[in-house]
Order: C-alpha cells, then structure tokens, then sequence
C-alpha cells in the first residue's frame, strides 16, 4: 500500500494520534459534494451527503462509507476512537446518543486527516 507523505502537523494528527485546534480544519464549514478520502492512504471514508453541522469545531459525520472505518477503545478509556480501515490513520472520535440527527452518531473528523474530492472526480467507490 502507497502511503502519502505528510506534514509535521499531519504526522501529528495521523500517526501520533493528536487533535487539531476546533474551528480552524478546512473541512469544519465546507459543504461542497463529493467524498472525503483519508489523507495517508487515499481510502474513500465519508460522503458529504453524511455531512452535517454540530457546531462542535470539526467536521461531523452521521455515517462513514461502509468498511471504511474502525472504532476502538480509546486510551482514555471514555471515548470511541476512530481510524481508517485501511491504513490505521487516526481521524477523530466517534460519539453516539447525542441525537443530533435521526442516526443517533457524530464522527467528529480532524480536517487534517482527510482530503476533499468533489463530485465526478472520485474514484470508483465499492
């Protein structure tokens, strides 16, 4: 698997498992069509169509491409960490029992971690 070079501040998000400032990610108050790709790999992860505003700082999801992405235990023991499927990259947390939207779950995505590619330039998503 090819892996895209990144950044310091990417690597510290990615790989070492950081958090990037609330309101300040590219992706936070974007609304355009298309899908969000995991910046280190390039697997499809979201749709903007599962997009949605929590006012929360970060990009929201209600819904990840299926396969896409893995929940696990957080170190902090409280939250549900998320990462994608295919290279392990960290892309934020996974909150449910909100009720924020009839799917009842927020993946709350670092901008950082991903890629925007708008509608028709996608690759063949399965």
């Amino acid at each position: 698997m090819k892996l895209n070079r990144l950044t310091p501040e990417e690597e510290r998000v990615i790989v070492h498992k950081g958090t990037e400032m609330p309101f300040t990610g590219e992706y936070d108050e974007f609304w355009k069509e298309g899908t969000y790709v995991c910046r280190r790999c390039g697997a499809p992860l979201y749709r903007s169509r599962d997009k949605f505003d929590a006012h929360c700082g970060w990009p929201s999801f209600d819904q990840e491409i299926e396969g896409a992405v893995k929940k696990l235990p957080d170190p902090d023991g409280m939250r549900t960490e998320i990462e994608c499927a295919r290279c392990a990259a960290h892309l934020g947390h996974v909150f449910t029992g909100e009720h924020i939207t009839e799917k009842n779950t927020r993946h709350c995505v670092n901008s950082i971690s991903m890629k925007f590619i708008p509608k028709g330039k996608e690759k063949d998503e399965k």
